[in-house]
């Protein structure tokens, strides 16, 4: 069985960062309590997304913290991440699971009820649903409802965070909305303190249980 925590899900953002910054910002943030961590890299050639998933990936398993490669099964087999995160926009679900066997896990996003079934039919072993909030990344977001989050949270068994804009004092919103956990980005990739603020975020989630 795929040992899988989701309760602080940290997805990083390399952008304005040296190889040596950025690297220091996902230890500090492995110290402070993050469960699950998502490489994204949308600008990286497929030679310098596998050269960083390497370093990260010996980070993260000093820590047993899963790492999850966003978008590149490519990249997710050739460095043996634990898993694989797919968009709406990206590898359908299905081919995701196929090329990745049944042991590693697959994420998918998901913004509607009929998104979350499709995925969770598919073979996804987590939803990412959101964005919450306005996001300063440089994906593109729609905006999705806290009700809505709470109606696929009700259509679907499978692990189901909120993300999107989500910080220690904002996370208010999701207190009753029955997630598994949050995914952050700015909020720990920006701090001054990285370790501490998956620490506070960890916290402040957990105050809503």
């Amino acid at each position: 069985m795929k040992k899988l925590d989701t309760t602080m899900y940290f997805i990083t953002d390399s952008t304005n960062y040296s190889e040596e910054e950025f690297l220091r910002r996902v230890e500090e943030a492995c110290k402070g309590g993050v469960t699950l961590l998502q490489l994204r890299e949308k600008e990286r050639t497929t030679r310098e997304y596998l050269a960083l998933a390497e370093k990260v990936h010996e980070i993260t398993m000093r820590y047993n913290i899963p790492l999850i490669i966003d978008d590149r099964v490519d990249v997710a087999l050739a460095v043996n991440a634990e898993g694989v995160h797919v968009g709406q926009s990206d590898m359908p679900v299905k081919i995701a699971r196929k090329l990745m066997g049944d042991d590693k896990i697959v994420g998918a996003t998901a913004k509607t009820v009929p998104q979350a079934i499709e995925a969770y039919e598919q073979g996804a072993d987590y939803l990412g649903v959101g964005a919450i909030y306005p996001t300063t990344t440089k994906v593109k977001t729609v905006l999705t409802s806290v009700d809505t989050l709470k109606e696929i949270v009700k259509a679907v068994p499978i692990k189901v965070n909120a993300i999107g804009g989500l910080n220690k004092d904002n996370i208010h919103v999701l207190k009753s909305s029955g997630i598994d956990g949050i995914c952050a980005v700015s909020a720990i990739m920006k701090a001054a303190d990285p370790c501490e603020a998956a620490k506070e975020l960890r916290e402040a989630f957990d105050a809503l249980q």
